[in-house]
């Protein structure tokens, strides 16, 4: 590699992290950014450097544009995701805002919630948002007028306002989390039931390559059965492990030494709205060194 190169690499390495951020809050899948961040090397290394005088903002520009291009090729393919789709978990415990100066736009919730942006809306939250970009910025990115760029923004907010719930602690997070699996493990109707709210939701994504609920469970009553209809088989054999994934608390199922789900939980209040449980083996490619 020549001397050249090696200043384009090193350019590329002090941004990386944040374009591994960008992509995967774009995107929603580890793995998909991490081909998204090697598509904009690739570009970066066949650029003419010389011409480019702010090298982070045209990668950010080149990494936000390819995100873009993937999500809409990403959506036609989850129009045919068997059961119900769920982010990528990302392991966080040691890179907590993955590059970003805030956490914005990496919960599950969120992510799941950016889905029903289109991608434009998406690039211009995310780089709002998350990693505050300012709006002249955004409008070069995303090739927009400065106006159009401040309507993307806004829009999103809105969008997302009346879906999102109030923010708790991490500790109450946990809280919830650990109430949460010890019920599950003994099978407590009752106790399973004072945890979640009316309208709570089970989402389980085995993407049709492991076995799990095709459909989401809905409703405390129905949940709360749904989880103590598999606690005797389940459960056994499981070592559990605290994990941070996606800026929040987790757990990570294993079974061998194989990890197989990440299991989280979203609240608001004292109570749990959503149980998610992560499955797809082609998803736990970022977490499954925790079970090693």
């Amino acid at each position: 590699m020549d001397g050249t190169l090696d200043a384009a690499l090193d350019v590329f390495r002090s941004v990386r992290p944040r374009l591994f951020g960008i992509a995967y809050r774009m995107l929603g899948s580890a793995s998909e950014a991490e081909d998204v961040v090697q598509d904009a090397w690739l570009r970066w290394q066949g650029t003419d450097r010389a011409a480019v005088l702010d090298p982070p903002a045209f990668l950010a520009t080149v990494t936000t544009r390819l995100s873009i291009n993937a999500l809409q090729s990403a959506r036609a393919r989850r129009e045919t995701y068997i059961g119900p789709w769920l982010p990528e978990p990302v392991d966080t415990s040691t890179d907590p805002t993955l590059g970003a100066e805030r956490a914005e736009a990496l919960g599950f919730a969120v992510l799941v919630m950016l889905e029903r942006l289109t991608p434009t809306e998406r690039a211009a939250y995310v780089l709002r948002e998350a990693f505050a970009y300012g709006y002249p910025q955004i409008c070069e990115i995303v090739q927009v007028s400065e106006v159009a760029a401040r309507q993307l923004v806004s829009r999103a907010r809105k969008r997302l306002a009346g879906e999102r719930r109030r923010e708790v602690t991490r500790q109450e997070q946990q809280r919830l989390l650990t109430a949460f699996l010890a019920a599950a493990k003994t099978g407590d109707l009752d106790e399973l039931e004072r945890l979640f709210t009316e309208d709570v939701v089970s989402y389980s994504d085995g993407g049709g390559v492991v076995r799990a609920s095709k459909f989401p469970v809905v409703g405390r009553e129905r949940v709360a059965k749904f989880v103590r209809a598999f606690h005797t088989h389940f459960w056994e054999g499981i070592e559990i492990a605290e994990a941070d994934v996606n800026g929040q608390p987790s757990v990570v199922l294993s079974k061998e030494g194989a990890a197989f789900a990440v299991v989280s939980v979203v609240t608001s209040g004292p109570a749990i709205d959503q149980v998610l449980w992560m499955m797809n083996p082609d998803k736990l490619g970022a977490v499954t060194h925790r079970a090693a």
